[in-house]
């Protein structure tokens, strides 16, 4: 493994700053001294900072925090490269991709949301009271967009895929490795199964996913309209439903009505009980918290697994 990523990252943010200036010097990206970096410190996967080159040019730098996030980040270059040539909307083009650094140009635009990593919380660039038409129209323009890509693309181009018949075996497998892991109450886990055992909730057809597309992940510009996407780790040819679940989460019930509506306008093949099967879906949140903590091995998200998942957490004595 890379030495850079072996270390921890240095605990100061001067250090982390400093860390980033020589990364960045190692891979010959010229940032200009002059300009202070700013620090992001709420990705899960990776420590990101925005800088100013030498030419003036905005950019995302980004470290791994963990082992595991390499073999992530390779998968999200493929993922970008079919994604970059297929969406009107713009997303990341790494000009520098290494196991111990990432750095492309900055996107136009704001994300709809920042994540307050100390109060975690979001703050809001859009009103997530009322989100507007423009939001929720262009949002579904490029969700539709998205789904329409050919899935046989996608795994030719080395994404996980899978089909249709295969997704509800799938989400059993991934209840089962957490409750296997962690436990899971008993009315959570029956109503999984209930679900899992009704044909009717579920599509008929897989489409290519984002995976993760919460509001932090959604840049906009000045009058609120999507104009790029970011962090597309989780991408696959999946269940079309995982991209409303996050959007369900923030906005309600009433906001995902008129985004399912807009979405079948813009081209967005839906089923009789899509809706309630985002509900169902985001009434599993557990397993993806659960999945997460095993994969990252942070003890934290164990414990809001467990907490999730129904299942009492044993806080240490001090």
């Amino acid at each position: 493994m890379n030495d850079s990523v072996k270390k921890s990252i240095p605990l100061t943010e001067q250090e982390q700053l400093n860390h980033f200036r020589l990364l960045a010097a190692k891979y010959n990206l010229e940032l200009d001294p002059s300009k202070p970096l700013e620090l992001n410190d709420s990705g899960l996967d990776f420590l990101a900072a925005s800088a100013r080159s030498t030419d003036d040019s905005s950019w995302i730098l980004r470290i791994p925090r963990r082992s595991d996030v390499i073999q992530s980040a390779a998968y999200e270059a493929k993922v970008l490269e079919l994604v970059g040539r297929s969406l009107p909307v713009a997303v990341p083009g790494w000009q520098i991709n290494r196991p111990d650094f990432i750095a492309y140009r900055k996107l136009p635009g704001t994300p709809a949301a920042t994540v307050d990593a100390a109060a975690k919380t979001y703050k809001w660039h859009i009103d997530p009271e009322a989100p507007s038409p423009e939001f929720v129209q262009s949002l579904a323009a490029v969700m539709a967009s998205l789904h329409r890509i050919d899935g046989r693309g996608a795994e030719q181009a080395g994404l996980l895929a899978l089909e249709a018949v295969d997704l509800r075996a799938a989400a059993a497998a991934r209840m089962e490795v957490v409750r296997q892991a962690y436990g899971v109450s008993d009315e959570l886990w029956e109503r999984w199964q209930a679900w899992l055992a009704d044909a009717s909730y579920w599509p008929e057809h897989t489409s290519l996913i984002h995976g993760d597309l919460h509001p932090g992940h959604i840049l906009v510009d000045g009058n609120e309209r999507v104009c790029g996407l970011l962090d597309w780790t989780e991408a696959e040819c999946g269940d079309p439903a995982t991209d409303f679940t996050a959007f369900y989460t923030v906005f309600g019930e009433e906001a995902l009505s008129v985004l399912l509506k807009e979405y079948e306008k813009a081209g967005g093949r839906v089923w009789p009980r899509m809706k309630e099967h985002i509900a169902q879906l985001q009434g599993a949140y557990a397993v993806t918290i659960g999945l997460f903590a095993l994969k990252s091995g942070l003890e934290e998200y164990a414990d809001m697994a467990r907490e999730a998942l129904g299942v009492t957490v044993h806080k240490s004595a001090d």
